[in-house]
């Protein structure tokens, strides 16, 4: 049972840190990733590539404007694939909720925009 975030750009990392503190109280391992799908795909293809034949994964994108990276990330794994896009104002996230919606078919990425609920909802799939 692990954790998988990926996020687009390191200045992400606040956004992550609310998700990985509540995964830490819930006990949850996590590990953590800079790689953008449109600078480095390779990068994120290696990734997931690393984490084929887990047991049980859960990958968390955060990218914001065009967010390939949740789609991407989407298409090219059997796992579940949860966009928590980080956004500064309304329009950012407008912005940001748009571009993670609109994923292509055969690519399923759950969009949850609250941190805490991205977390809440791990532990619900893991059961834990």
């Amino acid at each position: 049972m692990k954790v998988v975030i990926i996020m687009g750009s390191s200045s992400d990392e606040p956004h992550a840190k609310k998700i990985t503190d509540h995964l830490d109280i819930l006990s949850i391992k996590w590990e953590q990733f800079v790689a953008s799908a449109h600078k480095q795909p390779l990068e994120v293809l290696k990734i997931l590539e690393n984490n084929t034949g887990q047991d049980s994964l859960v990958y968390v994108t955060i990218a914001g404007r065009s967010n390939a990276l949740s789609g991407f990330v989407g298409a090219n794994s059997e796992f579940p694939t949860i966009a928590c896009p980080p956004f500064t104002d309304k329009t950012d996230m407008l912005v940001n909720i748009h571009s993670t919606l609109q994923m292509p078919s055969k690519t399923p990425v759950l969009t949850i925009l609250d941190p805490g609920n991205c977390a809440t909802a791990i532990s619900r799939i893991f059961k834990v």
